[in-house]
């Protein structure tokens, strides 16, 4: 791009007259004319920059929140883990503490203890839709979760009241592994392995070899020592309460064994063997509660590990057999 031509009025001649420029000029004109033009390109790319994708600032601004909601995700996982937990926690609680016992169970919507109401989430609504939605959840979820940890915590205090105040009573309870052997079957309907039927299998079957010893779970008085059906050689105790237990398939009785001896939780009573109906030697072990067969799983809490219990648990829905 050159330089036009401008005219200046010489009064000399009376006319107007070309203004020359030497090389030098034109060329400092011609590059601040370029310098000029790129200034105002480069403003204008810079302007419509910003309008679509944001200043500088901006930018970094949202990417900041993206990592901030990525963390959200992760800690809405972690929130459901814990609520999974706690659910736990809820039903050990009464299924097998209270109901141990003989406390009543807390229902569901005082667990919950609900709040309602209007929407005391409505601040978020000033953020897009998705991050609006998991800031309310992650917030509702976090008061509802530390309300039925606070319901939890006021159980276990309320159980431990009751524990220091009955103490006598519990040591009645069968509340440990009458052998410790894994446990091969559990509660409710197996298939027989000698009548090829399925049928109510009313209480555990532990693996144990022949003459290994029978300890009592709990305080009480031996009920019954003799042979009984297809039970083989047969211990009951009753532990008062109206609860009793029961030994089946053993090989002997310890000495001095008989109805009327007393007992406490951990003596030895008898030793395991094949007597009965059974697949092959093992114990049986039954718990009654007013003539009643119960699940034993419940009441085993005393000698066994968190994992040990899981792996019984484990072992009771997956295995459709029992030993006898």
């Amino acid at each position: 791009m050159g330089l036009s031509n401008y005219y200046f009025y010489d009064e000399e001649e009376c006319k107007f007259a070309p203004i020359r420029y030497n090389s030098f000029e034109r060329v400092v004109y011609t590059a601040s004319l370029w310098i000029m033009c790129g200034v105002v390109l480069a403003g204008a790319g810079i302007a419509a920059l910003s309008s679509f994708a944001g200043t500088p600032s901006e930018i970094a601004l949202r990417a900041e929140n993206q990592v901030l909601v990525d963390q959200l995700k992760v800690t809405k996982g972690k929130i459901e883990d814990l609520d999974n937990q706690v659910k736990q926690l809820a039903t050990k609680d009464n299924e097998v503490y209270r109901t141990m016992l003989g406390m009543d169970p807390i229902s569901y919507d005082e667990r919950q203890a609900g709040s309602g109401g209007a929407d005391i989430y409505a601040d978020f609504d000033v953020f897009n839709e998705g991050t609006a939605d998991i800031l309310k959840w992650t917030a509702s979820n976090l008061e509802n979760l530390q309300r039925r940890i606070s319901i939890q915590k006021v159980s276990f205090n309320e159980l431990k009241s009751y524990y220091n105040k009955n103490q006598k009573k519990l040591s009645h309870m069968p509340a440990i592994r009458p052998v410790p052997g894994i446990m091969l079957s559990g509660f409710g309907m197996r298939y027989h392995p000698v009548l090829k039927y399925r049928r109510m299998h009313d209480g555990l079957d532990f693996r144990a070899k022949v003459g290994t010893p029978i300890h009592a779970t709990g305080d009480g008085v031996i009920k019954y020592a003799s042979r009984k059906g297809t039970y083989g050689l047969l211990i009951m105790i009753d532990h008062g309460y109206g609860i009793e237990t029961r030994f089946a398939h053993l090989s002997a009785f310890k000495k001095g064994i008989r109805p009327g001896v007393k007992v406490k939780r951990g003596d030895v009573i008898g030793y395991t063997g094949n007597t009965g109906l059974t697949e092959g030697p093992h114990l049986h072990y039954e718990i009654r509660r007013k003539g009643e067969p119960i699940d034993p799983l419940n009441y085993l809490f005393a000698n066994i590990s968190p994992e040990e219990y899981a792996m019984y648990q484990e072992i009771a829905r997956q295995n459709p057999n029992s030993m006898d």
